[in-house]
């Protein structure tokens, strides 16, 4: 299946989504911040990058820009349970491939997950 990124500053949001996603065959790698993500995308192949965008060091939006910049063939998906950070996330919508809103279940991760690995890669 894919390898993911997971970027993600709270545990347990990072390991429910890391469950969910090795029960559905991906290969997972998880960081807590956009600053560890940058340095594994820099050191292996990911078909996806799942961030939330509330984070320290470096935030998901953050994160994006340098993903579109150095790594524009990488899918975004974007997360967060702030509407602020939704609407920041919108005035930036080409930088990721969606935005799943907080709290999520299974069904929804899966869905959008499965929704972006199956669109054509770009660049």
């Amino acid at each position: 299946m894919a390898r993911i990124l997971v970027a993600e500053d709270e545990v347990a949001v990072r390991e429910f989504i890391r469950r969910v996603l090795e029960l559905r065959g991906h290969e997972i790698v998880t960081v807590g911040d956009g600053a560890e993500a940058l340095v594994k995308l820099n050191r292996l192949r990911f078909d996806l990058l799942l961030t939330d965008i509330g984070m320290p060091n470096m935030d998901g939006l953050e994160l994006a820009l340098k993903v579109a910049r150095d790594h524009p063939a990488l899918p975004v998906l974007m997360m967060s349970g702030y509407a602020v950070e939704r609407r920041r996330a919108a005035d930036l919508a080409d930088l990721a491939r969606g935005l799943l809103q907080k709290p999520f279940s299974m069904v929804d991760l899966a869905a959008a997950v499965e929704k972006v690995l199956a669109e054509p890669v770009a660049g």
